[in-house]
Protein backbone atom coordinates (compact mmCIF):
# COMPACT_ATOMS: atom_id res chain seq x y z
CA UNK A 1 0.00 0.00 0.00
CA UNK A 2 2.22 2.79 -1.27
CA UNK A 3 -0.47 5.45 -1.89
CA UNK A 4 -1.90 7.61 0.93
CA UNK A 5 -5.51 7.55 2.05
CA UNK A 6 -7.67 10.43 0.81
CA UNK A 7 -9.11 12.50 3.69
CA UNK A 8 -12.04 13.61 1.54
CA UNK A 9 -12.96 9.98 0.92
CA UNK A 10 -12.66 9.26 4.62
CA UNK A 11 -14.97 12.18 5.48
CA UNK A 12 -17.57 10.79 3.08
CA UNK A 13 -17.09 7.31 4.55
CA UNK A 14 -17.69 8.61 8.10
CA UNK A 15 -20.79 10.52 6.92
CA UNK A 16 -22.25 7.31 5.46
CA UNK A 17 -21.47 5.40 8.64
CA UNK A 18 -23.18 8.05 10.79
CA UNK A 19 -26.27 8.53 8.62
CA UNK A 20 -26.65 4.92 7.44
CA UNK A 21 -27.32 6.07 3.88
CA UNK A 22 -25.36 7.08 0.79
CA UNK A 23 -28.18 9.53 -0.05
CA UNK A 24 -28.14 11.29 3.33
CA UNK A 25 -24.36 11.34 3.38
CA UNK A 26 -24.33 13.05 -0.02
CA UNK A 27 -26.27 15.96 1.51
CA UNK A 28 -23.88 16.12 4.48
CA UNK A 29 -20.71 16.30 2.34
CA UNK A 30 -22.33 18.41 -0.42
CA UNK A 31 -21.77 15.87 -3.20
CA UNK A 32 -23.99 14.00 -5.62
CA UNK A 33 -24.90 10.42 -4.76
CA UNK A 34 -22.96 9.16 -7.78
CA UNK A 35 -19.86 11.05 -6.57
CA UNK A 36 -20.25 9.48 -3.11
CA UNK A 37 -20.56 6.01 -4.64
CA UNK A 38 -17.46 6.59 -6.77
CA UNK A 39 -15.48 7.75 -3.72
CA UNK A 40 -16.44 4.61 -1.79
CA UNK A 41 -15.49 2.33 -4.70
CA UNK A 42 -12.08 3.97 -4.80
CA UNK A 43 -11.70 3.71 -1.03
CA UNK A 44 -12.55 0.00 -1.13
CA UNK A 45 -10.01 -0.46 -3.91
CA UNK A 46 -7.44 1.39 -1.81
CA UNK A 47 -8.18 -0.70 1.30
CA UNK A 48 -8.46 -3.89 -0.71
CA UNK A 49 -11.51 -5.07 1.21
CA UNK A 50 -15.29 -4.44 1.08
CA UNK A 51 -16.35 -1.91 3.71
CA UNK A 52 -20.14 -1.83 3.14
CA UNK A 53 -22.95 -4.36 2.87
CA UNK A 54 -26.58 -3.73 2.02
CA UNK A 55 -29.29 -4.07 4.68
CA UNK A 56 -32.55 -3.25 2.93
CA UNK A 57 -32.31 0.42 2.01
CA UNK A 58 -29.62 1.11 4.59
CA UNK A 59 -25.86 0.66 4.21
CA UNK A 60 -24.14 -1.24 7.02
CA UNK A 61 -20.44 -1.52 7.67
CA UNK A 62 -18.64 -4.81 7.26
CA UNK A 63 -16.23 -5.94 9.97
CA UNK A 64 -13.40 -4.32 8.01
CA UNK A 65 -15.52 -1.19 7.61
CA UNK A 66 -15.94 -0.98 11.40
CA UNK A 67 -12.15 -1.25 11.79
CA UNK A 68 -11.63 1.49 9.21
CA UNK A 69 -14.17 3.81 10.89
CA UNK A 70 -12.07 4.23 14.03
CA UNK A 71 -8.96 5.08 12.03
CA UNK A 72 -10.90 7.43 9.74
CA UNK A 73 -12.34 9.44 12.63
CA UNK A 74 -8.93 9.79 14.26
CA UNK A 75 -7.30 10.91 11.00
CA UNK A 76 -10.01 13.51 10.32
CA UNK A 77 -9.85 14.78 13.90
CA UNK A 78 -6.08 15.11 13.77
CA UNK A 79 -6.27 16.96 10.45
CA UNK A 80 -8.83 19.42 11.85
CA UNK A 81 -6.84 19.95 15.03
CA UNK A 82 -3.66 20.58 13.04
CA UNK A 83 -5.30 23.18 10.81
CA UNK A 84 -6.98 24.83 13.82
CA UNK A 85 -3.64 25.15 15.61
CA UNK A 86 -2.34 27.39 12.80
CA UNK A 87 -5.56 29.30 12.09
CA UNK A 88 -5.43 32.70 13.80
CA UNK A 89 -8.87 33.60 12.44
CA UNK A 90 -10.76 30.70 14.03
CA UNK A 91 -13.63 31.39 16.43
CA UNK A 92 -12.99 31.72 20.14
CA UNK A 93 -15.05 32.71 23.15
CA UNK A 94 -17.99 31.34 25.12
CA UNK A 95 -21.53 30.30 24.20
CA UNK A 96 -24.17 29.73 26.88
CA UNK A 97 -26.31 26.85 25.63
CA UNK A 98 -29.50 25.34 27.05
CA UNK A 99 -31.27 22.03 26.48
CA UNK A 100 -33.85 19.85 28.24
CA UNK A 101 -32.15 16.85 29.81
CA UNK A 102 -33.82 14.32 27.47
CA UNK A 103 -32.52 16.27 24.46
CA UNK A 104 -29.13 16.49 26.17
CA UNK A 105 -28.99 12.70 26.34
CA UNK A 106 -30.00 12.27 22.68
CA UNK A 107 -28.43 15.23 20.90
CA UNK A 108 -25.69 16.78 23.03
CA UNK A 109 -22.86 14.24 22.57
CA UNK A 110 -23.19 14.39 18.78
CA UNK A 111 -23.61 18.18 18.59
CA UNK A 112 -20.78 19.11 20.96
CA UNK A 113 -18.35 16.51 19.62
CA UNK A 114 -18.66 17.86 16.09
CA UNK A 115 -18.65 21.48 17.20
CA UNK A 116 -15.58 21.15 19.43
CA UNK A 117 -13.59 19.48 16.65
CA UNK A 118 -14.32 22.38 14.31
CA UNK A 119 -14.04 25.10 16.97
CA UNK A 120 -11.57 23.93 19.64
CA UNK A 121 -11.15 27.44 21.11
CA UNK A 122 -14.86 27.92 21.81
CA UNK A 123 -16.11 27.06 25.30
CA UNK A 124 -19.73 25.90 25.50
CA UNK A 125 -21.46 26.26 28.87
CA UNK A 126 -24.48 23.92 29.10
CA UNK A 127 -27.64 24.36 31.21
CA UNK A 128 -30.30 21.62 31.42
CA UNK A 129 -33.84 22.78 32.23
CA UNK A 130 -37.37 22.29 30.90
CA UNK A 131 -38.20 24.03 27.62
CA UNK A 132 -40.27 26.89 29.08
CA UNK A 133 -37.55 27.67 31.63
CA UNK A 134 -34.95 27.74 28.85
CA UNK A 135 -37.08 30.05 26.70
CA UNK A 136 -37.41 32.45 29.63
CA UNK A 137 -33.65 32.35 30.26
CA UNK A 138 -32.95 33.12 26.61
CA UNK A 139 -35.39 36.04 26.77
CA UNK A 140 -33.62 37.35 29.86
CA UNK A 141 -30.22 37.15 28.16
CA UNK A 142 -29.02 34.43 30.54
CA UNK A 143 -28.56 31.98 27.65
CA UNK A 144 -27.42 32.60 24.08
CA UNK A 145 -29.05 29.61 22.41
CA UNK A 146 -31.26 26.66 23.36
CA UNK A 147 -32.80 23.54 21.86
CA UNK A 148 -36.42 23.38 23.01
CA UNK A 149 -39.77 21.79 22.35
CA UNK A 150 -41.94 24.32 20.55
CA UNK A 151 -44.52 25.30 23.17
CA UNK A 152 -46.00 28.15 21.16
CA UNK A 153 -43.99 30.59 23.24
CA UNK A 154 -41.14 32.74 21.97
CA UNK A 155 -39.52 32.90 18.56
CA UNK A 156 -38.73 29.20 18.11
CA UNK A 157 -37.17 28.20 14.79
CA UNK A 158 -38.51 24.65 14.29
CA UNK A 159 -35.85 22.40 12.74
CA UNK A 160 -37.19 18.88 13.34
CA UNK A 161 -40.61 17.19 13.46
CA UNK A 162 -41.10 13.83 15.16
CA UNK A 163 -44.13 11.73 16.12
CA UNK A 164 -45.01 11.92 19.81
CA UNK A 165 -45.63 8.34 20.93
CA UNK A 166 -47.17 6.39 23.78
CA UNK A 167 -44.40 4.19 25.19
CA UNK A 168 -44.17 1.40 27.74
CA UNK A 169 -41.92 -1.53 28.63
CA UNK A 170 -41.47 -4.31 26.08
CA UNK A 171 -41.53 -6.85 28.92
CA UNK A 172 -44.65 -5.66 30.76
CA UNK A 173 -48.25 -4.64 30.01
CA UNK A 174 -49.33 -1.76 32.26
CA UNK A 175 -51.75 -0.72 29.48
CA UNK A 176 -53.99 -3.65 30.54
CA UNK A 177 -54.77 -1.99 33.87
CA UNK A 178 -58.21 -0.43 34.19
CA UNK A 179 -56.66 2.82 35.43
CA UNK A 180 -53.62 3.60 33.31
CA UNK A 181 -50.48 4.38 35.36
CA UNK A 182 -48.58 7.30 33.82
CA UNK A 183 -45.04 8.60 34.27
CA UNK A 184 -44.86 12.22 33.08
CA UNK A 185 -42.71 15.30 33.32
CA UNK A 186 -43.72 17.90 35.90
CA UNK A 187 -45.77 20.84 34.62
CA UNK A 188 -45.45 22.99 32.66
CA UNK A 189 -44.82 20.37 29.95
CA UNK A 190 -46.41 20.24 26.51
CA UNK A 191 -46.14 16.45 26.30
CA UNK A 192 -47.75 16.02 29.72
CA UNK A 193 -50.66 18.24 28.69
CA UNK A 194 -51.06 16.33 25.40
CA UNK A 195 -51.19 12.99 27.23
CA UNK A 196 -53.73 14.14 29.82
CA UNK A 197 -55.93 15.98 27.30
CA UNK A 198 -56.04 13.08 24.81
CA UNK A 199 -56.84 10.46 27.45
CA UNK A 200 -59.51 12.66 29.00
CA UNK A 201 -61.11 13.25 25.60
CA UNK A 202 -61.01 9.51 24.85
CA UNK A 203 -62.62 8.68 28.20
CA UNK A 204 -59.69 6.55 29.44
CA UNK A 205 -59.13 6.40 33.18
CA UNK A 206 -55.60 7.25 34.31
CA UNK A 207 -53.51 8.43 37.21
CA UNK A 208 -50.13 10.17 37.21
CA UNK A 209 -48.18 7.66 39.25
CA UNK A 210 -44.71 9.13 38.67
CA UNK A 211 -43.69 12.67 37.81
CA UNK A 212 -40.26 14.23 37.55
CA UNK A 213 -38.28 16.94 35.79
CA UNK A 214 -35.65 14.33 34.98
CA UNK A 215 -36.01 12.18 31.85
CA UNK A 216 -33.91 9.37 33.32
CA UNK A 217 -36.34 8.99 36.23
CA UNK A 218 -39.35 8.94 33.90
CA UNK A 219 -37.63 6.45 31.61
CA UNK A 220 -36.70 4.19 34.54
CA UNK A 221 -40.33 3.93 35.65
CA UNK A 222 -41.35 3.05 32.10
CA UNK A 223 -38.57 0.49 31.54
CA UNK A 224 -39.45 -1.20 34.82
CA UNK A 225 -43.01 -1.73 33.55
CA UNK A 226 -44.52 0.52 36.20
CA UNK A 227 -46.03 3.14 33.90
CA UNK A 228 -46.70 4.51 30.43
CA UNK A 229 -45.34 7.79 29.13
CA UNK A 230 -45.26 9.99 26.05
CA UNK A 231 -41.97 10.25 24.21
CA UNK A 232 -40.58 11.64 20.96
CA UNK A 233 -39.63 8.98 18.43
CA UNK A 234 -35.87 9.58 18.60
CA UNK A 235 -35.93 9.11 22.39
CA UNK A 236 -36.96 5.43 22.20
CA UNK A 237 -34.57 3.13 24.04
CA UNK A 238 -33.95 -0.61 23.85
CA UNK A 239 -36.58 -2.50 25.85
CA UNK A 240 -39.36 0.02 25.14
CA UNK A 241 -42.54 -0.67 23.20
CA UNK A 242 -44.78 1.75 21.29
CA UNK A 243 -48.53 1.70 21.95
CA UNK A 244 -50.88 2.76 19.16
CA UNK A 245 -54.52 3.20 18.30
CA UNK A 246 -54.94 -0.58 18.01
CA UNK A 247 -54.05 -0.72 21.73
CA UNK A 248 -56.72 1.85 22.53
CA UNK A 249 -54.47 4.90 22.73
CA UNK A 250 -55.43 8.12 20.94
CA UNK A 251 -53.12 9.70 18.38
CA UNK A 252 -50.84 12.38 19.80
CA UNK A 253 -49.72 15.63 18.12
CA UNK A 254 -46.36 15.88 16.39
CA UNK A 255 -43.35 16.95 18.46
CA UNK A 256 -41.66 20.09 17.15
CA UNK A 257 -38.03 20.55 18.13
CA UNK A 258 -36.49 23.95 17.52
CA UNK A 259 -33.86 26.53 18.36
CA UNK A 260 -34.46 29.76 20.26
CA UNK A 261 -31.83 32.52 20.22
CA UNK A 262 -31.18 35.51 22.40
CA UNK A 263 -31.79 38.93 20.89
CA UNK A 264 -29.01 40.19 23.17
CA UNK A 265 -26.44 38.63 20.78
CA UNK A 266 -28.35 38.48 17.49
CA UNK A 267 -25.43 38.40 15.06
CA UNK A 268 -22.74 36.46 16.94
CA UNK A 269 -20.57 34.20 14.70
CA UNK A 270 -20.18 31.85 17.66
CA UNK A 271 -23.93 31.37 18.04
CA UNK A 272 -24.36 31.08 14.27
CA UNK A 273 -21.73 28.32 14.13
CA UNK A 274 -23.27 26.32 16.99
CA UNK A 275 -26.76 26.71 15.53
CA UNK A 276 -25.54 25.38 12.18
CA UNK A 277 -24.01 22.34 13.89
CA UNK A 278 -27.28 21.67 15.74
CA UNK A 279 -29.33 21.83 12.54
CA UNK A 280 -26.89 19.56 10.70
CA UNK A 281 -26.74 17.03 13.54
CA UNK A 282 -30.52 16.81 13.96
CA UNK A 283 -31.03 16.53 10.21
CA UNK A 284 -28.84 13.44 10.17
CA UNK A 285 -30.09 11.89 13.40
CA UNK A 286 -31.14 8.27 12.98
CA UNK A 287 -34.20 6.94 14.84
CA UNK A 288 -33.68 3.89 17.06
CA UNK A 289 -35.87 0.87 16.46
CA UNK A 290 -38.54 0.12 19.07
CA UNK A 291 -39.00 -3.37 20.43
CA UNK A 292 -41.65 -5.43 18.69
Amino acid sequence: MAANLDLDQLRTFVAIAETGSFTKAADVVFKTQSAVSMQMRRLEERIGKPIFMRDGRASRLTEDGERLLGYARRMIRLSEETLSAFDDSELSGNVRFGTPDDYAERFLPMVLARFSRSNPRVEVSVVCEQSMDLINQVRAGELDLAIVTNCGEGAVDVIRHEPLLWVTSAQHSPEDQEVLPLALFKPPCLWRAAAIDSLTEAGRKFRVLYQSSNSTAVGAAVSAGLAITTMAESALRPGMRVLGESDGFPRLPMCEIGIVRSWHRPSSPLIDALAEHIVSSLDNLSVPAAAE
